[in-house]
């Protein structure tokens, strides 16, 4: 209990943190010992391989100490400013430039001692080294002591790196010996490195092996508080419920499978087969549906709507857009008529009479299904009797709507759904509360899609593809960043990355429309969509689409999830350098539905090599989404994969997702174990205050209701 006490000190009473210093910290998050300790450093200074300038390879990667002789500051344009440095040493002198980092001359003097990490190139008869890791070493044991590995830590204005690092060593010296809060037998079976050693080979490693191995622990410890966390919040969640045990052989399954056009694949009945386990069982369901665009993830959806007509009771269908919600309807609608189950479909725009005569039949428990969109929230949508819910890309709706859609029947099954390719990685930590279901082959090879990257300047090789599509009776969607010109960022989506793609006017949808219209494709009907429009007016412009009486229709990013036309063919997005993957992978899946094979056309301004255009040209070599998703990882190393954001989640401090499968699948396996032992952790109270130190937030929301 003391260790505890200790580490929940104020900062401010560590040695060398005064209360201007105690302030940047808290500006950093850090107020606590146990804050400091756990803000591990977020790169190396590798002393251990330093070479004398001389040694200094072109070609390969290094780390140089020298002095700084000369610093120099450009503006060769006007939007791009350069610093050098010249740095020497006894054997040589090497360049070292920043390209847009101006504050670098400010912060680096001629006379400093400053270390630089990075490649080695040649160029005007100098050695460089371009847009480096750098760091000026402040102290004399900095200077002096080159043998070993120096961590950088996140800092602000007002706390140099340098004293980060002495504040941090004096905390490990003072505090370091802490009692570790896992089960002695769980570090020893996974072969994990203590809590106490661990904190010193991450933050001052004797080598990078050992912070390897110690950032394994850390992520190891963050994945199984998470499992514990979510395991622990659904338990919580569903204290007192009485869940509703479907019947999942009743007559309308039976009727609807006899009805649907095509039979199931082996996937889908799997995922059906465990979808009904589920509803069957006397626990509430709590289950994500992860199939890739295409793979039919309706159908199995479907057949879970069937099983509650079967019991007697109702379920709701929830979409991210009226659109889509409208087309489930159309979709749905007629495989459940021929079932004989009752239906609607109430959206934003339904009309007030329609309205009104569905809320009332939903209250009367005369409707067995109902489809929408955030409309379902509304007070005046009243259940009889809510046993299963159903969300369609379930990451688009904040945690506050999905819950609030759940409590309109207390005890409701819930069915998760998403096309958003996720790596096991993710899911098996994130999702940590959810069983899952993956549906990975499309039902039907179809004919394909053929992915293309274009600069700019060869756009009109994705206007004659339109064109030739038009001339054989098939249709098109050009997308854009922008809905106009003056508001940026207007339709953009959350999974837009940085990019390093020089800095132009982007896209906007109407004024691309207008364009075409007069000119390019003038020949053509050409329609607009946007988020800005009404839902009237969206519904609209997709039924003519749908119709065909629209033959090319320019778009934001509403066209991304779900939108059914098999007759479109040719897609074109511009800027797509501005979009993430997920946008992108998803946006792909809009053509190439039916018979014919779609044409995609990724429209860029940025640089060939730069990182922009190796995520679309991995787009461009496959499009299977879960490989993607993998790429995705190898390219980004970062928690945002593929667009993915937590909604009303926390975000992964120490996972790379790109590496601790393993550590996530051993998390979820031992956070299994743990609580079949001991649902309170009772046994392990240290652990437990971890897991409400580091996901409290998770417990809130179901302790005070």
């Amino acid at each position: 209990m003391g260790c505890t006490l200790a580490l929940s000190d104020s900062v401010a009473r560590l040695r060398y943190v005064s209360e201007a210093r105690a302030e940047v910290l808290a500006r950093l998050g850090i107020t606590r010992v146990r804050d400091l300790l756990l803000a591990v450093p977020h790169r190396y200074l590798d002393f251990s391989h330093k070479v004398d300038i001389a040694h200094a390879d072109v070609g390969t990667t290094v780390t140089v100490v020298g002095t700084v002789d000369r610093v120099t500051a450009k503006r060769p344009r006007p939007r791009l400013s350069v610093v050098e440095l010249s740095v020497i040493d006894s054997t040589g002198v090497i360049m070292a430039t920043f390209f847009k980092q101006p504050w670098v001359a400010e912060q680096v003097h001629v006379g400093d001692v400053i270390a630089l990490s990075g490649k080695v190139t040649f160029a005007y008869g100098f050695k460089q080294i371009k847009s480096p890791f750098y760091e000026v070493l402040a102290f004399a044991a900095e200077k002096s002591d080159y043998s070993r590995i120096l961590p950088v830590h996140h800092v602000s204005e007002g706390l140099t790196v340098a004293w980060m690092r002495r504040i941090v060593s004096a905390a490990l010296a003072d505090r370091g010996n802490i009692y570790d809060y896992l089960p002695a037998q769980l570090v020893a079976s996974r072969n994990l490195m203590s809590l106490s050693r661990a904190l010193r080979e991450i933050h001052f490693p004797s080598t990078m092996s050992h912070a390897a191995a110690a950032r394994a622990r850390f992520a190891y410890d963050e994945l199984l508080c998470l499992q514990l966390a979510l395991q622990t919040r659904k338990r919580l969640a569903l204290r007192d419920v009485t869940p509703c045990t479907h019947s999942v052989t009743g007559v309308h399954v039976q009727a609807l499978q006899a009805a649907m056009p095509f039979s199931l694949t082996d996937e889908q009945r799997l995922a059906v087969e465990e979808i009904f386990a589920d509803m069957a069982a006397p626990q509430v369901m709590n289950r994500l549906l992860l199939g890739d665009v295409g793979t039919g993830k309706t159908a199995v959806a479907a057949m879970a709507l069937a099983a509650v007509a079967d019991s007697g009771t109702q379920a709701a269908m929830m979409a991210p857009t009226s659109v889509l919600a409208r087309q489930y309807a159309e979709k749905l609608g007629p495989l459940l008529d021929a079932a004989g189950i009752n239906w609607t479909l109430i959206v934003s725009a339904t009309p007030a009479t329609q309205r009104e005569q569905a809320t009332r039949a939903l209250a009367a428990g005369d409707i067995s299904v109902v489809f929408g969109t955030t409309a379902l929230l509304s007070d005046d949508v009243v259940f009889s009797k809510l046993s299963l819910v159903v969300i369609d890309e379930q990451h688009r709706f904040g945690v506050d709507q999905r819950n609030a859609l759940r409590k309109k029947g207390i005890g409701a099954d819930l069915l998760s759904m998403t096309a958003t390719p996720i790596p096991r990685t993710l899911a098996l930590s994130v999702y940590g509360d959810m069983e899952l279901s993956r549906i990975v082959h499309r039902p039907v090879a179809g004919a394909g899609v053929q992915t293309q990257v274009l600069a700019q300047e060869n756009l009109d090789l994705a206007y004659s593809a339109i064109q030739d599509a038009y001339a054989a009776g098939h249709q098109a969607y050009v997308v854009c960043p922008l809905i106009d010109e003056v508001d940026e960022g207007a339709d953009m989506t959350d999974d837009a990355p940085q990019t390093d793609a020089p800095t132009s006017r982007l896209h906007s949808a109407k004024a691309v429309y207008e364009s075409l219209s007069r000119s390019t494709l003038r020949t053509m009907r050409v329609g607009l969509l946007t988020g800005r429009m009404s839902a009237q007016e969206k519904d609209q412009v997709m039924s003519d689409f749908r119709a065909g009486t629209i033959d090319v229709l320019v778009s934001t990013t509403v066209i991304e999830v779900g939108v059914d036309v098999p007759n479109a063919t040719v897609l074109l997005v511009y800027d797509s350098e501005r979009f993430g993957l997920a946008t992108l992978h998803q946006l792909r899946g809009r053509v190439g539905r039916g018979k014919h094979a779609g044409l995609v056309f990724f429209s860029t301004a940025a640089q060939k090599g730069s990182a922009a255009r190796r995520r679309l040209a991995a787009l461009e070599a496959t499009s299977d989404g879960y490989e993607l998703s993998q790429m995705d990882l190898r390219l980004r190393h970062e928690g945002e994969v593929l667009g993915f954001k937590q909604s009303g989640g926390v975000t992964l401090r120490y996972v790379d997702l790109a590496q601790d499968e393993e550590l996530a699948l051993h998390a979820r396996e031992d956070t299994q174990v743990l609580l079949a032992k001991d649902a309170d952790l009772r046994a392990y109270p240290s652990l437990a205050l971890e897991v409400r130190d580091r996901f409290g937030a998770y417990f809130e929301e179901v302790e005070g209701s």
